[in-house]
């Protein structure tokens, strides 16, 4: 109850007892109860929460956007947009290890005449074989597999005429079948041959492409 209610409460009170009660004990006993609640401290109510005045910010609020690559900036391989570009990109100059140069040599005397696709899908048979029971777990062993490759001098392959642009392409096509980079049109082949020739094994075997002047089988 707050102050102002028990002041007329009081009020109230004390017009009462005078008027019922103008004389006699009753009377001043009830005048003096009234004043004493007059003059009493007053019951005061707990104190009224008000919050404080909540302020808005008319400021838009937005997702950071990435940066757009700067013009200049080179395309990652996976950008490319065919094969022919992706040759392109790929890095010639590093050094290659004995199985890279195993893989690319044998892209460069195979096919090097050949359309990408046809230097590829070659690069992609031996990967395949390396990873098929059936053959050398290596690029070297599957390209040194005795009678499997008629470039060969045995277990010797030629010299390489490298600084070449067939050379680099050749270096470039056995990247990307190694990393994978591009789907072959002989994907999943392990066996071809030249079209000039008609093996007698090639009657056991699925055909999946033709791609220039070979034949690729599964």
């Amino acid at each position: 109850m707050s102050r102002k209610t028990v002041t007329i409460a009081a009020i109230a009170g004390l017009a009462f007892a005078t008027t019922m009660f103008p004389s006699g004990r009753n009377a001043a006993a009830l005048a003096q109860a009234a004043q004493e609640q007059l003059s009493a401290p007053a019951m005061v109510d707990a104190p009224e929460l008000v919050p404080q005045s909540i302020e808005y910010v008319a400021q838009e609020v937005v997702q950071p956007v990435p940066a757009a690559p700067a013009d200049d900036e080179p395309a990652t391989l996976t950008e490319a947009g065919s094969l022919g570009e992706l040759v392109a990109m790929v890095d010639t100059d590093a050094p290659l290890s004995a199985e890279m140069r195993c893989l690319a040599g044998a892209v460069y005397f195979e096919a090097r005449g050949e359309p990408l696709a046809g230097q590829l899908a070659v690069a992609q048979v031996i990967v395949n074989r390396s990873e098929d029971g059936r053959f050398p777990r290596s690029y070297c062993g599957v390209v040194a597999q005795p009678g499997q490759f008629s470039f060969m001098r045995g277990s010797q392959m030629p010299p390489v005429r490298e600084g070449t642009a067939a050379w680099d392409r050749a270096v470039a096509v056995a990247q990307i079948a190694d990393k994978g980079l591009w789907e072959s049109e002989a994907e999943g082949a392990v066996f071809f041959h030249a079209r000039y020739v008609k093996p007698g094994w090639s009657r056991t075997k699925t055909r999946l492409a033709q791609i220039d002047t070979h034949i690729f089988y599964r």
